[in-house]
This record gives C-alpha cells, sequence and structure tokens, in this order.
C-alpha cells in the first residue's frame, strides 16, 4: 500500500514537472518579452509629449507585419547623424522619450525610435526571428530615407536591445558608424542561471537565443564601441558585458563601469552621459 502511495506520488510529481516545463517552453515568449505588461500595449507616449517635433511612420517587415516608429529629425545644423534607439524588453516606445529627449536636445541628434513587432501599437507577436525581421526593415528605411541616409548612424541598445544592436551591426556594417551597448546579455540561455537559479538545468529548453557572444565577433573591428556596465545588475550578470568587450574586434572600443548601477539604473549614475557624449565627441559624430 506504501509502495502505490509514494509511486503515485511520485508520479504525480514527474506530471505536474512535466507540464510546467511543458509551459515554461511555450509560454517563454511572454516572459523574455513582456510587452503586455502593465498596459503597455494600450497607451503608447507620443514625442510631443516632451515638445520634440516628429512624424509618425509605419513600416512593413518582410513578413507583412506593420511596426511603428517615431522619426525625431533634427534640423538646427547641429550633429549630422542619427541615433537608432533600440528599447530594452519591457515598456514601448513611449517610455524612452526622454533618452530620445537627451539625444536631440543636448547631443543635437536626429533620433529613430521604434517598436518591435507586439510591443505598443506595431502588429505581431515578439519572437527573436520576428524581431530581427524589424530591424531588417528599419535598416532598409534608414538606408533609403532621404534625410537619414545622409546622417551617420549610432546604434544605441540597452539590454535586449543591445543584443538587437549587435545582430544590426554584425549585419549591416557598411551602414553603422558607432554602437553604444548597455547591461547586454552573451545570450538568454546564459542568463536563465542568474536570474532563475533553479532552471539552471534546463536553459536547454529556451528557444529564444540572441548569442551575441557570437555574433560580435563578426562586426567590423573599424567600428567604435562603447560597453557601459552597471556592476550591481540583478538581471544580466556582470560578467557579459565585459565578455562582451573582450569578444568585440573593434580597435577603437571602450568600456565604463559604474560601481553602484543595476540594470535599469545605470543610466542614471553620474557620468553616464559624459561618457556618451565624450565618446560620440571623439569619432566626430556630435
Amino acid at each position: 500500500m506504501l509502495w502505490r502511495v509514494l509511486k503515485m506520488f511520485v508520479e504525480g510529481v514527474a506530471a505536474m514537472a512535466s507540464v510546467s516545463l511543458t509551459a515554461l517552453y511555450f509560454m517563454q515568449n511572454r516572459l523574455i518579452y513582456p510587452s503586455w505588461a502593465q498596459g503597455a500595449r494600450d497607451q503608447v507616449d507620443t514625442p510631443a509629449s516632451y515638445g520634440l517635433p516628429y512624424r509618425l511612420v509605419q513600416l512593413t517587415t518582410s513578413d507583412g507585419i506593420k511596426i511603428e516608429a517615431y522619426d525625431m529629425q533634427n534640423t538646427s545644423g547641429g550633429s549630422e547623424s542619427t541615433v537608432l534607439i533600440l528599447c530594452p524588453n519591457a515598456g514601448n516606445i513611449g517610455y524612452f522619450i526622454p533618452i530620445a529627449d537627451i539625444f536631440y536636445r543636448q547631443l543635437n541628434m536626429s533620433v529613430f525610435l521604434y517598436s518591435y513587432r507586439g510591443y505598443g501599437h506595431s502588429e505581431g507577436s515578439p519572437s527573436e526571428n520576428g524581431l530581427k525581421l524589424d530591424a531588417d526593415c528599419v535598416m532598409a528605411h534608414l538606408s533609403q530615407d532621404s534625410f537619414h541616409k545622409k546622417n551617420k548612424l549610432v546604434l544605441y541598445g540597452r539590454s535586449l536591445g543591445g543584443a538587437n544592436a549587435i545582430y544590426i551591426a554584425s549585419k549591416f556594417a557598411n551602414l553603422c558608424d558607432a554602437v553604444i551597448l548597455e547591461n547586454t546579455f552573451l545570450s538568454i540561455p546564459k542568463v536563465v542561471p542568474y536570474v532563475f537559479p533553479a532552471l539552471k538545468y534546463f536553459r536547454g529548453m529556451v528557444h529564444e537565443i540572441w548569442n551575441s557572444e557570437e555574433l560580435i565577433k563578426g562586426c567590423d573591428d573599424t567600428l567604435p564601441f562603447l560597453f557601459l556596465r552597471g556592476l550591481k545588475d540583478e538581471i544580466v550578470p556582470p560578467s557579459h558585458m565585459r565578455k562582451l568587450y573582450d569578444e568585440c574586434p573593434s580597435r577603437n572600443k571602450q568600456v565604463f563601469e559604474f560601481p553602484l548601477g543595476t540594470h535599469n539604473d545605470t543610466i542614471i549614475q553620474e557620468g553616464y552621459w559624459s561618457m556618451v557624449r565624450d565618446f560620440l565627441e571623439e569619432f566626430g559624430l556630435i
């Protein structure tokens, strides 16, 4: 009798574990890309909330998905550079208008900020392959647009946005003039044990990879890179940014560390924007 009870218990636990892992496999996109959280698909602020001039752009990707973007062309006669802002995995492009404001007003750059598929008012559902198609579409637009194609292009990516920036830099080296990365990971499977230690034995089930560790090796060695990392990052191990720096073949790369910077507040640490400005000035981008 006891043996039967134990057997039923073990089988029940195994069944629950199987169901949980199956759910984890098929639901991981909702965890990796929480575009649904906090009503971020309902309300999306525009640059007008900061008094920034802009044009709403709708692009259609190669697989027929319509994505939205804010095009902030700076014609003040300052910098002849455009910064392409690549967002993290949470929120929507409205959350990053304050960053666009800094690039536009303080650094006199033009700004292009687009919404990944499944985020904000863009169509579709997010996935690694889908976001890469979005990036391909945006780069095609910028390379053909009468205003932006004359400008130098800076990629600015935080976290998932950094992975996107590395993808773009490795594929479109001839269109990029500099890359700024903040708290970016080597790959998603290598982040899992840090964020969810209990799942470290199941990271092989992760199908969203973003293998920046390998992609960055293929970047042009003349392309300038700035690595900004928070040493108290609780989501991406700080060692990931150091490894990306080490693997980056650029002869013009810099790394700056913020001892108190966590994953989301590195951007407000003292010296952050001074480093960005100095980097852009050094390579003639502002």
